[in-house]
């Protein structure tokens, strides 16, 4: 991988390297006054965001505030939450995915994948969880199946790793790689979308360099929106940033003017540390 990322950058010298491409391209992910509720409660207000094809997106602000919900939002995991209500609207590609009654669900899922906090291998071989998803989709020729395996894990920068223990345990990895191998599971299913919660927060640091340098280099194939808390590593490895802060969008802007130069003074108060 050509870039690299050192614990010691500052978010100067990160945004010397994250100028957003001038290339115009098209949206992938939009929400139109998107409100969300928990029972009574109002999670989401208004959001309004565009996100673009073959970018990154960095969602940030303190705990609670609304990033991860309106994340999981995007392939309708919050349909698992008993008494949430959402309106507005959520388009992927420019289809609605809660007012269409043409929806499925499961196509949705396999286009918008997801890789989560901590890493959560299944209790099988390298190969089986990387082939998952494939199986349960009805797919089941053998050859197809071994090339997607392989293709992903070297999309997962983890091929090289494990091409000779395919058949172990995949709870024999590391933590890093048991995180890579998720994202490789993701990715066999060949989305267009990629949701990241936080995916290095449980990493050491240089499983956290490696999942970061995973992303500069998977978003020339796919939209990629991840939650961090590390403003750092928001600063590395995104295009766009969004603040949230108590269910509000409160900014939303191309990742070097957001952590140099923000408009809203609560965005300036959390990214130098004042809060949060």
């Amino acid at each position: 991988m050509e870039k690299q990322f050192k614990d010691k950058e500052s978010i100067e010298d990160v945004m010397q390297m994250q100028e957003p491409s001038k290339q115009n391209r098209t949206v992938k992910i939009e929400s139109r006054n998107m409100e969300l509720y928990y029972g009574e409660f109002h999670a989401l207000k208004g959001i309004n965001i565009a996100i673009k094809t073959n970018s990154v997106a960095a969602l940030i602000g303190p705990s609670g505030c609304g990033k991860s919900t309106f994340l999981r939002s995007l392939n309708r995991m919050n349909d698992l939450i008993d008494g949430v209500k959402i309106s507005g609207q959520v388009l992927i590609d420019g289809k609605d995915i809660y007012n269409s009654k043409a929806l499925r669900i499961e196509e949705l899922r396999k286009k918008v994948g997801m890789v989560f906090q901590k890493p959560n291998p299944f209790p099988k071989s390298i190969f089986e969880n990387v082939a998952y998803g494939l199986r349960v989709n009805g797919i089941s020729h053998k050859s197809f199946i071994e090339e997607r395996v392989e293709r992903s894990l070297k999309q997962a920068a983890l091929w090289d790793e494990v091409k000779d223990k395919l058949k172990k345990s995949a709870f024999e990895l590391s933590g890093g790689q048991q995180q890579r191998l998720c994202i490789a599971r993701a990715l066999a299913i060949e989305p267009s979308v990629l949701l990241m919660d936080e995916p290095a927060s449980a990493l050491d640091p240089i499983s956290t360099a490696k999942i970061e340098e995973l992303i500069y280099e998977l978003k020339s194939d796919y939209t990629i929106v991840i939650v961090t808390h590390n403003m750092q590593q928001a600063g590395r490895v995104s295009d766009m940033t969004a603040f949230f802060y108590l269910g509000e969008l409160v900014e939303y802007d191309s990742t070097k003017k957001i952590f140099t130069n923000p408009e809203d003074l609560r965005t300036q108060n959390y990214i130098t540390g004042r809060f949060g």
